[in-house]
């Protein structure tokens, strides 16, 4: 039976362009919500956004794909480059069998959510103001959503099974699930994970749609879930990559980190409570863990009063009222569409390494109907040994993971 647990991880965040960077800032209860840069948003109902700082294209992948790719995939490309460099995998190295592998049992699963919005605006631009002999070739590949699964597999030679899981913000969590099953099925290591960039014009207006977003011009107070001025999400850019990979093989090869076993997971889907409790319900059985044993979740908080009021219901009837410490840590830097989950998993494991759970930014005084221990402020030291990650989509997508320490793994495959 595999034992699948993550031994590389990257990140790409608006607090921060790598994993030291990202979770120092997120200890501290940074904030970088800040008016939109990358166009005049001054017209728009939504002027804030968290946006990466300093991530420059020309200077983490290859020339070459730049002008081929929109920058949702440069994010994911240049995480995942974090995630195997992080790993010390030997992408060239034997396969399982001690033959040579040639890549067919590598894969690489991602999540998408609205794929390359700016690059398919510019394109679009183009065509309207200039004619169809100014649009660019790569459009017909750049804004499909499995533009970044596709250029990993061809940067780095992935040739087993490669997809695409599309669910919005849940797509995150449910790569993983994607990922154990290539693991049992024959896979050395799979990269899977999620980052986004929704912020053109274009894909601004399309999150606007939901009305979901939220209006505040206050950064301190815009993205505000579980309180009561609460009006809506601000939304942002980056995610996270990690590399899987079965615990036997992470041993074999004397892998540097394992930061934690990937235990459980479940998907349902409806907007209503019982199918979020359903999902962690189920979430936890496949990982045989009792609601006791979760040490923290870490919320998907989407700032909208009544999705804030059905997830905090989800939570205590499974967890009962203030049963667990809750917290969302993407208060700091936006909600990143199926990054965002990605970006929770990764806070998720580094607060097992380090035992301690991050705060969730801004937060003044939780709604007391809520019933949630918000964890707030300040981190919050803690044994933490069992995370729960929970993400809803738009449509009604619910998600639902386990994350455990790596010798809770160990004695499950004993």
């Amino acid at each position: 039976m595999s034992v699948p647990v993550v031994t590389g991880l990257g990140t790409a965040a608006p607090t921060g362009l790598d994993v030291k960077s990202f979770w120092a800032a997120a200890l501290r209860g940074e904030l970088a919500i800040a008016p939109i840069r990358r166009f005049d948003a001054g017209g728009y109902d939504t002027t804030l956004a968290g946006e990466l700082r300093g991530f420059s294209p020309m200077e983490t992948i290859p020339g070459r794909l730049v002008p081929q790719t929109d920058i949702w995939t440069q994010i994911g490309l240049y995480a995942i480059d974090c995630a195997l460099a992080d790993s010390g995998l030997e992408l060239a190295g034997p396969g399982l069998d001690g033959s040579s592998s040639r890549g067919y049992d590598l894969s690489v699963i991602t999540a998408a959510s609205a794929g390359g919005v700016e690059f398919g605006q510019r394109e679009i631009e183009n065509l309207w103001a200039k004619g169809p002999k100014y649009v660019g070739a790569y459009q017909s590949i750049a804004w499909f959503y499995a533009a970044t699964t596709g250029q990993a597999s061809i940067r780095h030679g992935f040739r087993g099974q490669c997809d695409t899981i599309v669910t919005e913000a849940a797509g995150g969590l449910d790569s993983f699930d994607a990922a154990a099953r290539a693991l049992s099925e024959g896979a050395r290591a799979v990269v899977c994970g999620g980052c986004d960039s929704p912020l053109s014009p274009y894909g601004l207006v399309c999150q606007m749609a939901s009305g979901s977003l939220s209006r505040g011009k206050d950064p301190e107070r815009a993205y505000a879930p579980f309180q009561r001025h609460a009006d809506g999400y601000v939304p942002g850019e980056g995610g996270a990559m990690f590399l899987l990979e079965d615990l036997s093989s992470a041993i074999a090869r004397n892998a540097p980190r394992r930061y934690g076993w990937f235990a459980g997971h479940a998907a349902t889907f409806s907007a209503d409570v019982p199918a979020l409790i359903s999902a962690i319900e189920q979430a936890l059985a496949s990982a045989r863990v009792e609601p006791a044993q979760v040490d923290v979740v870490f919320a998907d908080a989407l700032g909208v009063p009544e999705r804030d009021e059905h997830e905090a219901a989800a939570l205590s009837a499974v967890f009962g009222p203030h049963g667990v410490p809750v917290t969302a840590p993407k208060t700091g830097f936006g909600r990143l569409a199926c990054g965002g989950s990605a970006l929770d998993v990764a806070a998720g494991l580094l607060s097992i390494r380090d035992q301690v759970i991050p705060p969730t930014v801004g937060v003044v005084a939780v709604r007391p109907e809520l019933e949630l221990d918000l964890v707030a402020d300040r981190p919050r030291p803690a044994t933490v040994r069992t995370v729960l990650v929970v993400a809803r989509g738009a449509g009604g997508f619910n998600s639902a993971l386990v994350l455990r320490t790596v010798d809770a793994a160990s004695n499950h495959s004993q």
